[in-house]
């Protein structure tokens, strides 16, 4: 199902997207991925890469939000993206998980080309607990989360 939110987003609810979890978690710490895409059928890789979390021992899937379309930024020569974002929980650390979330971009087929190329899959870690950090490899809260709809929008259909 599709629902236009104006006339360059839209919401797309599919299996997967929205996801609330009914099982309690062991895992202690808790983040937010935002994943998109932009090349190839990207809300069937989303529904891929859901089911590869959910065998993962690293990580437990807690919620998703539904998958939004919106228009690219940055480098506009390209097809819309489609967003989501995940929460999970964790053992891992940041770093870790960081570590974790780009071989898992790998193994679905992410070349890293120019900044704001398009993409097959894209994973940033957008929150980790309420860590603050700004290292080499990774900013937390993710720098710019504020200033995407990409974030904003799929946030507010979260539930707390």
């Amino acid at each position: 199902m599709q629902k236009k939110l104006d006339e360059n987003n839209s919401l797309i609810f599919q299996i997967n997207y929205p996801y609330l979890s009914k099982k309690k978690s062991t895992k202690i710490f808790e983040a937010t991925l935002g994943i998109g895409g932009n090349i190839g059928d990207v809300p069937r890789r989303f529904n891929h890469l859901f089911y590869h979390l959910k065998r993962s021992s690293l990580v437990d899937i807690m919620q998703t939000s539904p998958i939004l379309k919106n228009p690219p930024f940055g480098y506009l020569e390209q097809e819309a993206f489609h967003n989501a974002l995940i929460i999970v929980k964790t053992c891992l650390s940041p770093k870790a998980l960081l570590r974790y979330i780009l071989h898992i971009e790998k193994q679905f087929g992410r070349k890293r080309s120019f900044a704001n190329a398009p993409r097959t899959l894209d994973i940033d870690l957008i929150f980790y607990e309420k860590v603050k950090m700004n290292s080499k490899e990774l900013t937390l809260p993710h720098p710019s989360w504020r200033d995407r709809t990409s974030v904003i929008i799929p946030l507010t259909y979260l539930k707390n």
